[in-house]
């Protein structure tokens, strides 16, 4: 006999292009004062440090109803994994290393340190922690009605349009008088931002800021010779040959 409940229909299930590699470095990171969510447009996964992030920003962010804060796997949970894994490997003196690893604090550090010798049970560690980090990220998506689908790919801009993007920028900004203060604000505007970013566009924005760093300045154009005695020149040079301080 089924009950009214079960002939209900379930609700359709949303569709998320997800960022898999962001959602699983947001499921494997419980540390307490890191806050992970997920788009539920998108699919991106934005991280929130306290401490670092405005608070007004993490109020922001929890309160939006199109972002799903991310419930990390457990440290007790992760070490189980280790457990379960030190169980299926047979080299017996690397067991028994890796046994030892996980007594005491800093069991996950020192593991990760005795597997730093050997790339092949290490690499099958890593594919042994990922194939459960998938199941925990499967089941937190069903149990939210989330179903993953494929993302767009996504396009590396070229470094010609990134130049030529940072000319349109410098030339379309309006002249600023107080440049210290634009200076410090703006700072504080790319820490709010970096916080926001995409794990996965993480990468891009340093190459970016990269590019700005060790972009050289467009030369000014020489001014065409005057009848300026030399003494005039000496001036304007500082008086020793040196840039004056405007320059």
């Amino acid at each position: 006999m089924t009950s009214d409940l079960d002939e209900q229909p379930k609700a359709p299930l949303r569709k998320v292009p997800v960022a898999w590699e962001a959602l699983e470095d947001a499921f494997e990171n419980n540390a307490p004062e890191v806050h992970s969510y997920l788009h539920l447009a998108n699919g991106d996964v934005i991280r929130i440090v306290d401490g670092v992030a405005e608070p007004q920003m993490h109020t922001r962010i929890a309160s939006d109803t199109e972002y799903l804060l991310v419930d990390p796997v457990s440290s007790r949970e992760q070490y189980r994994w280790m457990e379960r894994y030190i169980a299926t490997v047979e080299e017996p003196d690397l067991r028994q290393k890796l046994v030892s690893s996980i007594d005491g604090k800093g069991a996950f550090r020192r593991f990760k340190d005795v597997l730093m010798a050997f790339p092949v049970e290490r690499e099958r560690w890593f594919t042994f922690r990922s194939e459960r980090l998938r199941t925990a990220m499967q089941t937190w998506l069903d149990a939210h009605g989330i179903e993953a689908v494929r993302r767009e790919e996504w396009e590396v801009p070229s470094a010609d349009a990134v130049k030529d993007a940072v000319e349109r920028e410098e030339k379309a900004r309006p002249a600023r008088k107080n440049r210290a203060a634009h200076a410090d604000a703006a700072r504080q505007r790319l820490r709010e931002l970096v916080e926001l970013l995409p794990v996965r566009e993480l990468d891009m924005a340093l190459e970016f800021l990269e590019f700005l760093r060790e972009r050289r300045p467009v030369p000014r154009m020489k001014s065409k010779p005057s009848d300026r005695p030399a003494e005039a020149d000496d001036d304007a040079s500082g008086g020793d040959g040196e840039p004056g301080a405007d320059e």
